[in-house]
Order: structure tokens, then C-alpha cells, then sequence
């Protein structure tokens, strides 16, 4: 039952949320081959976390059909403005922006801006990704390009970890709802692990307040703990 800080709270608040976790091991007597062991059997023994219920389940897949829709495609192009290290990002977003707004105005040039300015090997074949699921893409892109069902060039550039996008949505192919069976296991494992990290969040913050440590730096609730 281990999760990790997001990465921005940084190595201190690991750190210290995890001696807290030890100290707390090593009171109770547990024992086990590192202190990695010894918190994840202390999670295991004082932090219970209860299986969703199958309404739960049900409700979450009705409030969000668009997480469960299989075979949908569409046929993408994009132009990668990429950022890595020592790329002066503001810069570069400027660089972006004017091209965006070039491509929204005439929509024609999209391949020659593409094999101008894209830091992607497809900007050689006008930026094509030819069509892509749901899936295949990071996370950000995937969002974009499937989350409103825009076609055309999008309004905004899209941000991943690989820099800034500019993206057309060429055409869609509709895909078909799972069924609720299908999806009820992911669904499960899903809702528990949200409540898993609300859980982890509050126990902390229980041994921290018993240690007299009212100011401990415990994540936001809706964030995992332990690396």
C-alpha cells in the first residue's frame, strides 16, 4: 500500500513523512528486512481500506462515460515546438503562439509549417501521426485530442512534457461504450486507490499531531505519501 509525493513537494517531505512512518514501525514492534518492509506491513496493519461498493462502481461509470468509450480514433497532425534543457521557454511559447495563430488563419499551411518548424520526425510528412486511439499518446496530448471532440486546428497549443503543440484533428472515428462489466474492475481499482491515498493523508497526519508536530508537512488529501 506505498504511493509517492508528487515530485514537487521534493525529497524533504518524503523524507520526513517517512521517518515519521519508521518511527511509528519500530514503536509497534514491527519487524522486517528494511525500513521499505517494515512501513509498508505498518500501512498494511493500521490503515484499512474498503473495496467500493458495486453502486459505486455503477456511479462513477455513469457520471463518466468518456472514460470508457474503446475504439475511438482520430487522424492527427501536430507541429512540435520541443523543450529541453536550456530551451528559453518563454520564447519558445512566443514562437509557438505566432505559429498557431498562422495555421488558425490558414489552415493550408499546416504542412508547410509543419516541415518548417516541427521538432518531431513526422513534421517531415507535414506533421501526420495518422490515426491514433486513446492510449497511444501521452496524457496532456491524449486529453486534448479526445477530450472535447474539437476537429480542425485547436484553439490553444497543447503543453506535454515534450514541449508545445500545435494540433489538427484531421477526422473521427466514433468508438462504442465498454460495458459496465467490462469496466468494473479497472472502476474498483480506481475508486480504492483514492480513498487508499485520502486514507494514507489522514493517518499521517493523526501520527503527526500525536508527536506534537502540527506544522508536519503532510501532502494535499487527494495525494498519494510513501515512495
Amino acid at each position: 500500500m506505498t504511493a509517492e509525493l508528487p515530485k514537487r513537494d521534493g525529497a524533504a517531505r518524503i523524507a520526513a513523512v517517512r521517518a515519521l512512518l519508521a518511527s511509528r514501525a519500530a514503536a509497534l514492534g514491527i519487524e522486517g528486512a528494511d525500513d521499505e518492509a517494515r512501513i509498508e506491513a505498518l500501512l498494511e496493519r493500521e490503515v484499512a481500506v474498503p473495496e467500493p461498493t458495486e453502486a459505486e462502481c455503477r456511479r462513477f461509470y455513469e457520471n463518466h462515460p468518456a472514460l470508457f468509450i474503446a475504439g475511438e480514433l482520430a487522424a492527427v497532425r501536430h507541429v512540435l515546438f520541443a523543450v529541453v534543457p536550456g530551451t528559453p521557454v518563454e520564447a519558445l511559447a512566443r514562437t509557438a503562439e505566432k505559429a498557431l495563430a498562422e495555421v488558425r488563419a490558414h489552415p493550408e499551411r499546416f504542412a508547410e509549417v509543419a516541415r518548417q518548424l516541427s521538432n518531431c520526425p513526422s513534421g517531415a510528412q507535414g506533421g501526420n501521426l495518422g490515426q491514433i486511439q486513446r492510449g497511444e499518446t501521452v496524457p496532456e496530448f491524449e486529453a486534448a485530442v479526445f477530450g472535447e471532440g474539437v476537429s480542425g486546428v485547436l484553439p490553444r497549443l497543447v503543453k506535454t512534457r515534450y514541449g508545445f503543440h500545435i494540433v489538427c484533428v484531421d477526422a473521427r472515428i466514433p468508438g462504442r461504450r465498454v460495458p459496465f462489466e467490462a469496466a468494473r474492475e479497472q472502476i474498483a481499482a480506481r475508486l480504492a486507490e483514492r480513498v487508499r491515498e485520502r486514507a494514507l493523508v489522514q493517518y499521517v497526519r493523526i501520527l503527526a499531531a500525536e508527536a506534537g508536530a502540527a506544522d508536519f508537512p503532510v501532502a494535499p488529501a487527494a495525494s498519494p505519501l510513501v515512495q
